[in-house]
């Protein structure tokens, strides 16, 4: 039994647009302290969706991959990333190398996969001067507030996200399959529901469809889950977009989303999505050494934009499969 018991969970401070936060003092270490109160850290995350927890004191990798491996079930290696990043360790990344000054906005990490991580946890080495918070947004509240119809036809329809890898911006083959063998990557891909085209450049685009809504496997809710807006055209940055469509043309673009039947999604879908996560986000900036706990599927989070350095690493945490949360769109691998 933890001690961290249910009496103790009423230190976990909970205020209004900031996630659940708790203060400790760990005083034989972290990760000993993560291994003694870990079902109670993981309670509180089933039961709010995420916990940011303030006095560990993280400094460094190695203890911060202790940390993270006493509170997982496992941690996976990443597959189908869409930004490069650093390898601390198996199962420890640095966070998505992306622009300071572009956010990224909300979204959960690897819902266009087949499988993808239950937990995301991360710790903060180096806190930025301003911004650079990863804040988090519940995906029960967010589908309650969308329009029906809107939600309704993303369960009939799913969602496509549309990829074209190279070798200047986002993440190359090599980074997103693990291999540049294309006998290898084709595999990949249809094992996993991807349909493939190489392109006369050598370059590849991908497409998968997804279902952008499902059920949590724990708790049975209803979950907004998927990265429609974040991965969108209509979020990037209108200079960002412009220099990528006249340099890769409309259809060439990094990576896009549309309604699974292959509509566009217009800007004014992705600015209604992007409101309501803004409505029901929930920030706090981050401090060195703190760590912060998120159930992938309940809540999103995103990166706000930053000055100064910020190190915060990354841990990709129980394994998780589409199949098991109730997809609303049958997906067949080959």
């Amino acid at each position: 039994m933890s001690s961290l018991s249910t009496e103790s969970l009423v230190d976990v401070e909970l205020t209004p647009g900031k996630p659940p936060l708790l203060r400790v003092e760990a005083a034989g270490g972290a990760p000993s302290w993560a291994a003694e109160h870990r079902d109670a850290l993981r309670a509180v995350v089933a039961e709010h969706g995420s916990i940011l927890v303030r006095g560990l004191g993280l400094r460094d990798a190695a203890g911060t991959g202790a940390v993270f491996s006493k509170l997982a079930t496992g941690l996976m290696a990443e597959k189908e990333a869409f930004t490069p990043r650093q390898t601390y360790s198996d199962g420890v990344y640095s966070s998505s190398k992306w622009p300071p000054n572009q956010p990224m906005c909300m979204h959960h990490e690897l819902s266009y996969t087949l499988e993808f991580p239950g937990l995301m946890m991360f710790a903060c080495l180096s806190a930025p001067t301003t911004g650079g918070a990863t804040a988090v947004a519940d995906s029960t509240a967010v589908i309650d507030a969308l329009p029906a119809e809107l939600t309704e036809r993303f369960e009939r329809e799913g969602w496509l996200l549309t990829r074209s890898y190279n070798d200047e911006i986002g993440a190359s083959v090599a980074e997103a399959f693990g291999t540049e063998d294309r006998d290898a990557v084709e595999s990949y891909c249809r094992a996993n529901a991807i349909t493939f085209e190489w392109q006369p450049d050598g370059g590849l685009r991908t497409t998968q469809r997804r279902s952008a809504v499902v059920r949590h496997p724990g708790s049975g809710r209803r979950c907004w889950f998927n990265q429609i807006a974040f991965l969108n055209e209509w979020t990037m940055a209108p200079e960002v977009r412009e220099y990528l469509v006249d340099v890769y043309g409309a259809d060439g673009l990094p990576f896009n989303t549309r309604f699974g039947n292959g509509d566009p999604v217009g800007e004014d879908v992705v600015q209604l999505l992007n409101s309501v996560y803004e409505a029901n986000t929930a920030r706090e900036p981050w401090q060195a050494g703190d760590l912060m706990l998120v159930d992938n599927v309940r809540t999103a989070h995103s990166r706000e934009p930053f000055e100064g350095p910020r190190e915060v690493l990354v841990a990709l945490a129980d394994p998780m499969r589409l199949a098991d949360c109730s997809p609303t769109v049958e997906v067949t691998a080959g």
